[in-house]
């Protein structure tokens, strides 16, 4: 099954949707959770259980007659940091500072940090935001953890956690500004729940970056090439904090562009991973 927020061309409030075939249909409608928020209260099995029930209902509507927004509405997002060697390199190049992260690659406790609030995440075509304070930008393409408020992942989503690494590169304390601003995360198009993944720990991860309609830079990369697990990473996401609204967990990129590329107003991001798709978002320059 697949899960979602959308707006209707008659109300653009979000509603929480799941996907069935060429369907989505209103959860609340049918029946179901009022909320992802309150889905994400139930136990995985008993969340999939109400899920399955309001898909049955046939009351949905066409997905191609909706807009999908962020698949959120009141969880925090947050990220885990130098999870791929391709990261941790690039960080020490970047980086007066570099050994910090070389101890953090291998180090038992792995990088964790709040990445955005729901006001801050951007959806599918939303404009993602670099700073004009920032001369050095970039998109990391990571696959999404959604997990539930009992620490169970439950989903999967993509994530663009847009970063400012000459702010970053200057200072690692500066990792806040470089990474917690309007527009800095995006989130989409939908979040594929477990039962429909096979085995997320080797998942396709593509990134295409094109200005004036060429493409600028193309990776892939996957997320076997992980340095952690992702039971490791949520572990350690829930040591200390609870999160009664669930919470998405962004779990780190394995593709940097090179050193010579920033991000520019009007570019436009794409990042695939199959099964869940494509996520897709403009840039915008944030004047302070």
């Amino acid at each position: 099954m697949r899960i979602c927020q959308f707006t209707t061309g008659t109300d653009a409030n979000p509603r929480f949707g799941v996907i069935t075939d060429d369907l989505v249909v209103d959860v609340a409608a049918a029946g179901g959770p009022a909320s992802l928020r309150e889905a994400l209260t139930l136990d995985r099995e008993a969340m999939m259980t109400a899920l399955a029930s309001a898909a049955s209902s046939g009351a949905g509507v066409p997905l191609s007659s909706v807009t999908l927004a962020a698949p959120i509405d009141a969880q925090e997002v947050w990220a885990a940091g130098v999870t791929y060697l391709r990261s941790r390199n690039a960080r020490m190049e970047e980086s007066s500072q570099r050994d910090v992260y070389d101890r953090v690659y291998d180090a038992d406790r792995p990088e964790i940090f709040l990445k955005a609030t729901p006001s801050r995440v951007v959806g599918p075509n939303g404009a993602v935001g670099i700073r004009s304070d920032s001369g050095w930008d970039v998109p990391e393409p990571e696959l999404a953890l959604l997990v539930n408020a009992g620490g169970e992942v439950v989903g999967f989503t993509i994530g663009n956690d847009v970063s400012s690494r000459s702010i970053e590169g200057e200072n690692p304390l500066y990792l806040p500004q470089a990474k917690v601003y309007a527009q800095c995360a995006g989130l989409g198009p939908v979040v594929v729940l477990t039962d429909e993944i096979g085995d997320p720990g080797n998942l396709p991860i593509k990134l295409e970056i094109r200005r004036g309609g060429e493409v600028l830079f193309a990776e892939e990369t996957a997320t076997s090439r992980m340095h952690r697990t992702f039971d490791d990473l949520v572990s350690y996401l829930f040591r200390g904090n609870a999160f009664p609204a669930g919470v998405f967990l962004m779990t780190g990129t394995g593709i940097v562009p090179p050193s010579e590329f920033t991000l520019q107003d009007g570019d436009m991001v794409t990042i695939t991973i199959e099964p869940i798709g494509a996520l897709t978002n403009p840039v915008d320059r944030i004047e302070v």
